[in-house]
């Protein structure tokens, strides 16, 4: 457990040294679902991957621009997992995120507090 500091550390630095791209603002629909529109603004960390070989995923609030939780997803429809990291999320910001990942039958998610 004490080697928590460490990952939280790991992703300050990730985040700190990678632009931060939002190409799914706050208000936009999804490409793929126009039914859905995104309530925080949603993006990726330019020069990174993740599972989907895209790069990482970040929610950014409208708070202090800090690091204090990520999601972590499973999708059933792509078969794979995923993290989000949650950038100067409120509260508020954290509970939107936690339902968009948990309102259908194939996608869980839980929130991972610093």
């Amino acid at each position: 457990m004490q080697k928590s500091s460490e990952f939280w550390k790991a992703l300050d630095d990730l985040v700190e040294n990678s632009e931060i791209v939002i190409d799914r603002p706050k208000g936009t629909s999804h490409p793929k679902y126009p039914d859905f529109i995104y309530k925080v603004d949603y993006g990726y960390l330019k020069n990174t991957s993740s599972m989907d070989g895209a790069g990482i995923d970040v929610w950014v609030g409208s708070g202090d621009k800090i690091i204090d939780a990520i999601m972590c997803i499973i999708d059933l429809m792509k078969r794979d997992s995923e993290i989000k990291i949650l950038i100067g999320c409120t509260e508020d910001e954290k509970r939107i995120i936690y339902q968009t990942h948990n309102e259908t039958e194939y996608m869980k998610g839980i929130l991972i507090r610093r």
